[in-house]
């Protein structure tokens, strides 16, 4: 069965271009020009990814984030003007998985689309992971704190996996951006700094009080709890 992708975007020639090569690749592809439509339209059933602008007439792509994001994990890879860094990292901050810069390439496009529905249909040999009070169910991609469900988005998810499986260990930057976004850094991006932020955020302090994931200066970032797994 094919998967679906809805690309919102006011620009309808760049529409009918991914659209035109996207279906060439084999998905599914729904339209939207403007913020309400695709809000409308990330809410029916079906839809695997969107692709969103965040230059759009009636709500903006960030607006429409923020509403999608108190209701949804979809995986939503944003499009930015080229050097509008304050863009990126505000829809980073608000859940966004990845983000490219606009003229978005069609190629690049399909990479970063296919490793985030790789990454979500990966299923681990082991089940679940147990890390001081969080439970990291690795099939259904479910984090429970204390019994208590976590929202992740899916890049966050595959960031804290990693962590989680390599506890104790500094795992570099590299690794993570190729675990979690499917791709090397590139100059001057920030996608997992902030994914971490805001993970940090989510999670709160260990049970004692300190920081669960440790910035190594320079390398990565460390998961510190020992537990079970």
């Amino acid at each position: 069965m094919p998967q679906t992708i809805l690309i919102a975007d006011d620009d309808t020639e760049l529409c009918d271009l991914l659209r035109e090569y996207l279906q060439q690749e084999g998905f599914d592809v729904r339209l939207a020009h403007d913020g309400e439509q695709a809000l409308s339209q990330s809410r029916r059933p079906g839809l695997d990814v969107m692709v969103l602008d965040i230059m759009m007439p009636l709500l903006n792509g960030i607006d429409v984030l923020r509403s999608l994001r108190k209701e949804s994990d979809l995986p939503v890879i944003m499009l930015t003007a080229r050097g509008e860094d304050l863009d990126r990292i505000i829809g980073l901050e608000l859940g966004a998985d990845d983000y490219l810069a606009k003229p978005a390439n069609p190629r690049e496009l399909l990479a970063r689309i296919r490793a985030i529905l790789r990454r979500s249909n990966t299923l681990s040999s082991v089940t679940t992971l147990e890390v001081d009070d969080l439970v990291l169910n690795q099939g259904g991609r479910e984090l429970h704190r204390s019994g208590r469900l976590i929202e992740l988005t899916s890049t966050e998810f595959s960031i804290l996996q990693l962590l989680m499986q390599r506890r104790g260990e500094v795992v570099a930057k590299g690794d993570l951006y190729l675990a979690a976004l499917g791709r090397e850094p590139v100059a001057y991006d920030r996608s997992i700094d902030m994914h971490v932020s805001n993970l940090r955020r989510k999670l709160g302090p260990g049970r004692d009080g300190s920081v669960r994931i440790e910035t190594i200066r320079g390398i990565g970032y460390q998961y510190r709890f020992g537990g079970r797994g």
